[in-house]
C-alpha cells in the first residue's frame, strides 16, 4: 500500500504572531512569504481567513509546476479581479484555446519582429524626457511608466497615446489597483463599484482602436506588418473585436506594468551602486556614443554590461514576483500531498533569493550572470519570465526594449538617488518600488 504524502507544515503559533506583527508593521504578504520561509521551510501552506494557498519554493517545484506536470494545474482563477478584467485573455485562459490564442499572439512578440521597433523605443524615450532640465527630481516609476505606455500602445498597437495619456492615465492606475492584492482575497465577492468607470473608459478606448483599425485594413486593402500586434490580431478571421479587446487589455496592463516596475528597479540598483551605473555609462558610450540616431540591432546586443545589470535587476526584484496556479487534482508537490482545487503560489522573488543556490543572495552582482561566472545555478532557479509553454509571451519585447531605454536616459544624463534609503518592494500588480524613486538629473557634458 501506497503511503500517503503528508500534508504541507504551517506556522505554529509563535511564528504564526511573529507573522501577523510583520504584516501589520508592513502591510505586505510579501513579509509573511519571507517569514514563513525562514522558519518554515521552502513549502508550506498560508492559514489565513479564506485564504490557504499552498507556497513553494526552488527549482524542482518550478520545474513541476511550469513543465514537467503544467497540465495538472489550471491558471485560470475564475474569483479574481484579474480574470473578470481580462475576460479570455491570453494569461488567464487554459488548454488549448490558449494554445491558439497564443499562436495568434507569438509572432509579432518574437525578436525578429521586435528589433524593427528599437527606433520607437528611442523616439518616445526622448518624448517623456525631452522637457527634462538640470537639477529637477523625478520619480522613475512615474517616467518609466510614461516611457511604457507610450511604447507599449506605439509599437505593438501603432497608436500614439501621448495625446491621450493624461486623460487615462488615472484609468490605468486604477485598473492596476483593482487587479492588485486586497481584501477581495479574503472576501471574493466584496462589491468594487469604484472601478467600473476606469474599466468603461479602457473599453472604449480598445474597442475604437480596433473599429478604426479593421476599417482602415478593409478600406486600403492593407496587410499589416509582421511587427504590428494590433493589425495581426483585426486581420485574424478566427478573432471578434471582444476577444481583440481581452489581449489588447491583457498586453497594456502586464506588459506596460512590469516594463515600469524593471526599468525603476534599475535606476534604483544603479543609484544605490553609482560604480554599476558609471560602468554602464562607459559602455554605452563606447557601443554607441553620442550618436543621436537609435542605435542598430547589433549595437544593443553588444550592451553586455547592461544586459547583466537588467538580469541582476530581474533576479532581485522580478516584476512578477509569484505565480499562480491551481491543482487540477490530487498530487505531490516537493513530497506534500497537495488537494485538487488548492490555489498555488511558487515565489518568483524567494527562488531569487534562496541561499541554497544564490551566493550572496541579497546582494547586487550583475557579474553572477557572467557567461564567465563559475556561479551556476541548476535550471528553473531564475525563473523571472516563467518558463516553459507558459513562459512571458512579452519577453523578448521586455529585453530589447529595457536595454534601448536605459542606453538612451544613460547617455544623456546623469542620475542621483535622493531617497534610496526608504524603498522598499510593494505588492501591487506587479513588484514596484514604493514610495518611487526619486532621482535628480543633470545633463551629461
Amino acid at each position: 500500500m501506497t503511503k500517503k504524502p503528508p500534508p504541507l507544515p504551517v506556522a505554529g503559533a509563535d511564528v504564526g504572531l511573529d507573522i501577523l506583527k510583520g504584516i501589520s508593521r508592513d502591510r505586505s504578504l510579501l513579509t509573511a512569504l519571507t517569514m514563513m520561509n525562514k522558519y518554515v521551510g521552502s513549502a508550506f501552506r498560508i492559514t489565513l481567513p479564506r485564504f490557504q494557498p499552498a507556497v513553494f519554493i526552488g527549482p524542482e517545484s518550478n520545474r513541476q509546476i511550469l513543465v514537467t506536470e503544467r497540465k495538472d494545474f489550471l491558471w485560470r482563477p475564475e474569483s479574481d479581479p484579474v480574470c473578470k478584467l481580462l475576460r479570455q485573455g491570453v494569461l488567464v485562459i487554459d488548454g488549448e484555446f490558449h494554445d491558439e490564442v497564443r499562436g495568434w499572439m507569438d509572432p509579432p512578440l518574437q525578436r525578429r519582429n521586435v528589433n524593427p521597433h528599437i527606433p520607437l523605443f528611442w523616439r518616445y524615450t526622448d518624448d517623456v524626457v525631452h522637457t527634462w532640465r538640470d537639477g529637477e527630481e523625478h520619480d522613475m516609476l512615474v517616467e518609466m511608466r510614461k516611457v511604457a505606455l507610450l511604447i507599449i500602445f506605439g509599437a505593438l498597437f501603432d497608436v500614439d497615446f501621448m495625446p491621450d495619456m493624461e486623460r487615462l492615465w488615472e484609468p490605468i492606475m486604477d485598473l492596476l489597483e483593482y487587479i492588485s492584492p486586497g481584501l477581495w482575497i479574503f472576501w471574493a465577492d466584496m462589491p468594487r463599484p469604484k472601478y467600473r468607470y476606469a474599466q468603461q473608459a479602457m473599453d472604449d478606448y480598445l474597442y475604437e482602436m480596433i473599429r478604426r483599425r479593421r476599417a482602415e485594413l478593409a478600406q486600403f486593402g492593407l496587410e499589416p506588418a509582421a511587427s504590428d500586434l494590433l493589425g495581426q490580431l483585426v486581420a485574424n478571421s478566427g478573432m471578434s473585436d471582444d476577444l481583440i479587446r481581452d489581449q489588447l487589455l491583457t498586453m497594456l496592463i502586464a506588459g506596460h506594468d512590469t516594463s515600469t516596475a524593471l526599468l525603476a528597479w534599475v535606476f534604483y540598483l544603479l543609484g544605490m551602486h553609482p560604480e554599476a551605473m558609471a560602468r554602464m555609462q562607459a559602455e554605452i558610450d563606447e557601443v554607441i556614443g553620442r550618436q543621436q540616431e537609435p542605435p542598430s540591432a547589433e549595437q544593443v546586443q553588444q550592451l553586455t554590461y547592461t544586459d547583466l545589470v537588467i538580469k541582476e535587476a530581474l533576479r532581485l526584484y522580478p516584476p512578477i514576483h509569484v505565480g499562480q496556479r491551481r491543482a487540477g487534482q490530487d498530487m505531490e508537490i516537493q513530497g506534500y500531498h497537495v488537494p485538487e482545487g488548492t490555489r498555488i503560489m511558487y515565489s518568483i522573488y524567494l527562488s531569487h533569493r534562496d541561499k541554497r543556490h544564490w551566493e550572496d543572495a541579497e546582494q547586487f552582482c550583475p557579474a553572477r550572470f557572467d557567461r564567465h561566472s563559475e556561479q551556476k545555478q541548476p535550471p528553473f532557479t531564475y525563473v523571472p519570465f516563467g518558463g516553459g509553454p507558459r513562459n512571458c509571451i512579452g519577453a523578448a519585447f521586455a529585453q530589447v526594449e529595457s536595454k534601448v531605454v536605459l542606453a538612451r536616459l544613460l547617455q544623456t544624463f546623469e542620475f542621483e538617488l535622493l531617497n534610496g534609503e526608504e524603498i522598499k518592494p510593494y505588492m501591487g500588480a506587479t513588484l514596484e518600488p514604493r514610495p518611487g524613486v526619486k532621482m535628480r538629473i543633470r545633463r551629461r557634458e
